[in-house]
């Protein structure tokens, strides 16, 4: 998932985006951990779109707060 898209999703799209990816990467680590995986490199993907999201979610947060302030 590009940043672009993410930008596009509502806040409470990426926030349910966040749950659905998180478990997505603790089923990919309990099949991996019981046979191996066909792609490995989804781990890594699943946890990069994870940072992703909640970087877009933190930003979004801090932006609502400087908006209060003022």
């Amino acid at each position: 998932m590009k940043s672009s898209e993410i930008r596009e999703l509502s806040t409470k799209e990426v926030e349910e985006r966040i749950d659905t990816e998180e478990n997505m990467l603790a089923r990919l680590k309990m099949n991996h951990a019981v046979s191996p995986l066909d792609n490995p490199n989804k781990i890594p993907q699943t946890r990069k779109n994870i940072a992703r999201l909640k970087t877009e979610l933190r930003a979004r947060q801090s932006a609502g707060q400087t908006e209060s302030k003022e």
